[in-house]
């Protein structure tokens, strides 16, 4: 197994974007890492735009990221509903600070810039968030998958498997 062993945070609220919160999930639970699926609620089912339902299996509140080895940030309209919980958005701030991996795909950008931690970072997100990468202080590339550090961006589904294949990496060194 190629990350065995190592925990990850994996994101989810409603409306979330189906692929890019479950391809990671399959992907790196494949890979070996156990997952754990983090909503607002513990237990609660939430939805993709297209109506596949997943059940969270911890608060985002009770999580000890230093227990955690990354943090994973779907995309879609659910992060526009997670910025909004500050438990969320202090988890992936917390992630950054403590040096793990953070990756966020799409409109989970929004979460980064929301966290505080793209000033300065290369980045990449779906093109319609671009101009909040930037006034959040990013260098926005339009580019599969953006490493900075250990901060990986990607910007829509097409791009998961670049998106995964540096999650794993970055996870292996």
């Amino acid at each position: 197994m190629e990350i065995e062993g190592k925990r990850i945070v994996l994101l989810v609220e409603d409306r979330y974007q189906v692929l890019e919160l479950w391809y990671p999930l399959i992907r790196l639970r494949e890979a070996g890492a156990a997952v754990t699926v983090a909503g607002p609620e513990r237990g609660k089912v939430y939805k993709s735009a297209e109506g596949y339902e997943i059940t969270a299996d911890v608060s985002a509140g009770s999580i000890k990221i230093k227990e955690y080895d990354a943090i994973i940030v779907p995309g879609g309209y659910a992060p526009d509903l997670m910025r909004r919980n500050p438990a969320m958005v202090a988890l992936v701030k917390e992630a950054n600070d403590q040096g793990k991996v953070v990756a966020a795909i799409c409109h989970a950008g929004w979460m980064l810039a929301s966290a505080g931690i793209v000033r300065g970072k290369r980045v990449t997100s779906f093109h319609s968030i671009k101009d909040d990468m930037i006034n959040a202080g990013a260098n926005w590339l339009d580019e599969p998958v953006v490493c900075d550090g250990r901060v990986i961006t990607s910007r829509k589904p097409e791009d998961l498997p670049f998106f995964c294949r540096e999650i794993i990496s970055a996870l292996s060194e």
